[in-house]
């Protein structure tokens, strides 16, 4: 199984951006997929999922602001981002739990900067 995670890039404060991240198999193969985001010196943190039966969750810090969401077309998760601010700055991976064996899968990174 593989992540690949694209949109990231550099946006102005209040700006918005939207993340991707396609798998190489059916999404519909994981129970969970969410987006995680970790900044200089700090710890990865966790920013939203979705479920198989379409529950979404988010961080406080994004709620409003973030939504995720399915691709079936491009069998992909996307993150939109919108209201960015500095501090949502990081680099933003993907990630996906197998509903079979409850793997845990990683994309790579996708730096998101939010600046003026």
């Amino acid at each position: 199984v593989q992540l690949q995670a694209s949109g990231g890039g550099l946006v102005q404060p209040g700006g918005s951006l939207r993340l991707s991240c396609a798998a190489s198999g059916s999404i519909f193969s994981f129970s969970v997929m969410g987006w995680y985001r970790q900044a200089p010196g700090k710890q990865r943190e966790w920013v939203a999922r979705i479920t198989r039966s379409d529950t979404t969750n988010y961080a406080d810090s994004v709620k409003g602001r973030f939504t995720i969401g399915r691709d079936n077309a491009k069998n992909a998760v996307y993150l939109q981002m919108n209201s960015l601010k500095p501090e949502d700055a990081a680099v933003y991976y993907c990630n996906a739990i197998s509903l079979h064996d409850s793997s845990n899968y990683w994309g790579q990174g996708t730096q998101v900067t939010v600046s003026s």
